[in-house]
Parts: C-alpha cells; sequence; structure tokens
C-alpha cells in the first residue's frame, strides 16, 4: 500500500535563507508558508507532487531570489502566479505537464534574468507573457510540442528576435506539430503553405 504524500516538513527555523526540500513528495505549498519563512532566499522544490500554485502562495517572499519547481506535476500557471516574488532571478518549471502558462503568469517579475520552460506540454505562450520580463537572459522552451498556427508565428518571430537567449536554439522541425491538412502548414489569414512550417515563419 502507497504511503501518502508529506506535507512540507516543519518546522524550520524563521530566519533559514537556503531550504532544500527535494524529493519528498510534498503536494502544495501552503499560503502562509512564506510569511513566516520571509527570509528565504533560495528555494529548491524540485522532484516532488505539486499539482498547483494556489493564489497568494507567494505572499511574502520578497527576498526570494531562486526557485526551483522542476520535476513537478504542474499543469497551468495561472495570472500573477508568483506575484510578490519580484526579486526573483532565477526560476525553473522544466519537466512539468504545463500546458497553459497565463499572459500575466509572470508579471512582477522585473528582476527574473533565467527562466526554465523546456520539457512541458507547451503548444503555444503568449508573447505578452515574455514581454513582462524585461531583465530576462535566458530562456529555455525546448523540448515542447509546439502547434505551428497564428499565435505560434508571433512566438515564433519573437524567438527569431532574441535567439541569443535560447541556449538551445530555435525549435527543431520535428518539436513543431502542423495545423490543417496533412502535408499543409499553418493557416494564416486567407493564406496557407505548403513548406517546412518552422522554415515558412523565417
Amino acid at each position: 500500500m502507497a504511503s501518502a504524500p508529506e506535507p512540507v516538513p516543519d518546522p524550520f527555523p524563521l530566519d533559514v535563507r537556503k531550504l532544500l526540500v527535494a524529493g519528498n513528495r510534498i503536494q502544495r505549498i501552503p499560503e502562509d508558508f512564506f510569511i513566516f519563512y520571509g527570509d528565504l532566499v533560495y528555494l529548491d522544490f524540485r522532484n516532488n507532487s505539486l499539482r498547483s500554485l494556489e493564489e497568494g502562495t507567494f505572499s511574502g517572499s520578497a527576498k526570494l531570489a531562486f526557485l526551483d519547481l522542476s520535476y513537478n506535476n504542474l499543469t497551468q500557471l495561472g495570472a500573477g502566479a508568483f506575484r510578490s516574488a519580484g526579486r526573483l532571478v532565477k526560476l525553473s518549471l522544466a519537466n512539468n505537464h504545463l500546458a497553459g502558462v497565463h499572459e500575466a503568469a509572470f508579471e512582477t517579475l522585473e528582476s527574473l534574468q533565467v527562466l526554465e520552460l523546456n520539457d512541458n506540454n507547451l503548444r503555444g505562450l503568449s508573447v505578452a507573457a515574455l514581454a513582462a520580463l524585461p531583465a530576462l537572459r535566458t530562456l529555455r522552451l525546448d523540448g515542447n510540442p509546439w502547434l505551428c498556427d497564428c499565435d505560434f508565428a508571433h512566438l515564433f518571430s519573437w524567438m527569431q528576435e532574441n535567439e541569443s537567449k535560447l541556449p538551445k536554439g530555435l525549435p527543431h522541425q520535428k518539436t513543431v506539430v502542423e495545423t490543417g491538412k496533412s502535408g499543409s502548414g499553418p493557416r494564416c489569414g486567407t493564406g496557407t503553405t505548403e513548406q517546412n512550417p518552422i522554415a515558412s515563419l523565417r
């Protein structure tokens, strides 16, 4: 019989600055967690069982600079998911099951330099979500099943303009799912393209 998922271990010293709780099957971060641990600068929460981030989760996290939420079970990021975590410099959301990211998910993250969204289930991503990150230097988007449609055309244009921020380069054509009939590319406006969908967007 499988054992029950573990809660966030407690207690920690209230003035703790670096916390490593990876690999503990934790399902949720309590809403008041950062109210008690507001001095945290580094939080390694990878390889747990988080399914969602509740609104207000990061209230009180004004000092947090490094947050690793990779290898969890997150599927969606809502508007203002990281509100109050305005000093974040690195945020890893890699290797989750993210299928949707709200265009306002990263609002207030004006200091964020590294964002990892690789190896999720993203088929699209609003350019507005990335435009909210003026300090962004490194972005991982590889390993997602992008849907090649008009929305992706906007994202691909952004990626071309910011290719220096993509350590893995532009997405490979095999990672992009074509729309429309077999053999055709994305349908944008009244035109269609019979070429490779990635090449047609260059």
